[in-house]
């Protein structure tokens, strides 16, 4: 009886609660039947739930049927995903890898809390705050867990020293790490200076405007933007990007969905690099961000695009947060160039979508510019020189540069995805790091005179077979010039840093060789089409 009446009450209350006002949108038909589901399952299911499991099911299979960038994220992700974009983090500030199960300082953050302490490169931590972290397979994200915590707080380590016969402890105070948006900026040559964005977040509008400025005073003219394998990031970042290049009151990009009319973003025009001669990387992993600073450069004849086809993102995501610090991003807009060509390439499935570079390789577009063919529905014209550009998806090169796979042997491929080339690195930065820098002195003159040597070599193809990667001499051969250009740029990157690695391994970069070639040349040398 008791049962009947509780069961009674409870289908009562959802009849009731059906019946509130047509007038309230949050219970119109859908969202009712929705609600009711849930409801009934949590109250009436044979067995107990997980409310929440099923809630974020239902959420994640409500986008899925969307596009492939709307989408969930739990607390723990969001905060990962913020964590690049907003500049910084708490932690110890440290770059380290992790080398034979054993965490190795490469070399502490300039000025923060572990060179504070004492905290050296080649220095190796085997136990945080009395847990030891090497020799037990703890794996990269549970050793950052434990190093990182809340700005102020302390955490203690044991540091295993060459030379030092017992390990050395350090409490380091914990406080917000930089998180830097640009890899390199130096000058190429002559009057060409290079600086290279990886991501576009909060911070990389000053850092482009201070290394724009650092270059000028080292008597920039012309300038090389490389956007290869920038996935993007925040659009305001872009357009401070933009405002140092293009002129007052030129459109960057707007955007327009259903219930989002159109929005325009212009340029100030008062920017510090508005007459020099702007060579602009990209490939086919810039996306976004990337690819609306491409699109505004290109339709205003700003400068030349060097490259490959670039990745086709260009829906708008708004963030949604959700009371227990999870996130959707829902896409409420698309992003159009100043010509109005579309960003965003076609998608029919999410699978479709996401094996589309696997098709644009298969179908030869990374090699040849004539595999890629644009209906005439999709021309457009720049808005200076009305030359043609196309839309459909992507930001199409001025000037075509194919990807060369010839010295990525699998040799090649298995000494470095396996390791090998990294545990290298590491053992001769240990060995030599104090000599190279009392030989070499400044990075220029270790890049003019330091070669890697065959007894390097020989000892890298000892790594590889100790690890299971049989010798093979024909690959090695043919990927020669790679090893050693790769063995040198992990070397500079670790006694100086990323703006040295990139200065190193940017010699083998078609890409880059072909924005030198053009700005070699007198004029803009756009193409004729």
């Amino acid at each position: 009886m008791k049962i009947r009446k509780y069961l009674f009450a409870l289908l009562a209350g959802c009849a009731a609660w059906t019946a509130l006002p047509a007038q309230n949108k949050l219970l119109d038909s859908p969202s009712r039947k929705l609600q009711l589901a849930e409801f009934a399952i949590s109250n009436l299911y044979v067995d107990k739930v997980d409310e929440d499991k099923l809630v974020e099911t239902a959420i994640v299979s409500m986008l899925e049927e969307l596009d492939p960038h709307s989408t969930y994220s739990d607390p723990e992700e969001v905060k990962r995903l913020n964590e690049p974009l907003q500049g910084n983090f708490d932690g110890i500030g440290i770059q380290f890898n992790m080398a034979t199960d054993t965490l190795f300082v490469i070399q502490p953050v300039s000025g923060g809390p572990s060179e504070k302490v004492g905290i050296l490169a080649g220095d190796r931590i085997i136990e945080v705050n009395d847990t030891v972290i090497a020799g037990v397979k703890m794996n990269t994200d549970e050793v950052m867990r434990r190093l990182r915590g809340p700005k102020g707080s302390t955490v203690t380590v044991k540091v295993l020293r060459a030379g030092v016969k017992e390990l050395l402890p350090f409490t380091i105070k914990r406080d917000k790490i930089p998180v830097y948006s640009l890899d390199a900026s130096y000058m190429v040559e002559g009057k060409i200076g290079y600086i290279r964005v990886n991501r576009f977040a909060a911070t990389t509008g000053q850092e482009f405007t201070d290394a724009l400025h650092k270059l000028q005073k080292q008597g920039m003219k012309d300038l090389i933007l490389d956007l290869q394998g920038n996935g993007g990031g925040y659009l305001n970042a872009a357009i401070i990007l933009c405002d140092q290049i293009l002129g007052k009151k030129e459109l960057i990009v707007y955007t327009e969905g259903r219930r989002n009319p159109r929005s325009e973003f212009e340029a100030k025009g008062d920017g510090d690099f508005q007459k020099g001669r702007l060579v602009v990387l990209v490939d086919e992993f810039s996306a976004s961000a990337s690819e609306i600073v491409t699109g505004a450069i290109q339709d205003w004849d700003r400068g030349i695009v060097v490259g490959r086809r670039t990745f086709g993102k260009g829906l708008v995501q708004r963030p949604i947060d959700l009371p227990d610090g999870s996130m959707i991003r829902l896409t409420i807009a698309r992003y159009y160039t100043p010509s109005g060509r579309c960003i965003q390439k076609p998608y029919e499935s999410i699978e479709q979508y996401n094996k589309d570079l696997i098709d644009r390789y298969n179908r030869g577009e990374m090699m040849s510019a004539d595999s890629i063919h644009f209906p005439d529905s999709l021309k457009a014209k720049t808005l200076k020189l009305g030359r043609t550009v196309y839309g459909g998806g992507g930001i199409m090169p001025d000037y075509f540069v194919p990807i060369d796979t010839t010295m990525y042997t699998n040799y090649y491929l298995s000494l470095r995805d396996k390791g090998a080339m990294v545990q290298l690195n590491i053992k001769l930065i240990d060995r030599h790091r104090k000599e190279w820098l009392q030989q070499y002195k400044t990075f220029d003159r270790f890049n003019r005179e330091f070669e890697v040597s065959q007894a390097m070599l020989d000892e890298l193809v000892a790594q590889g077979t100790s690890m299971g990667i049989t010798y093979n001499e024909a690959q090695f051969r043919t990927a020669l010039p790679l090893v050693k250009t790769q063995l040198k740029a992990l070397l500079a990157r670790d006694i100086w840093d990323m703006n040295e690695y990139f200065q190193v391994i940017n010699t083998l970069n078609d890409s880059m060789k072909k924005a030198i070639e053009l700005l070699r040349k007198p004029g803009m040398n756009f193409p004729k089409r």
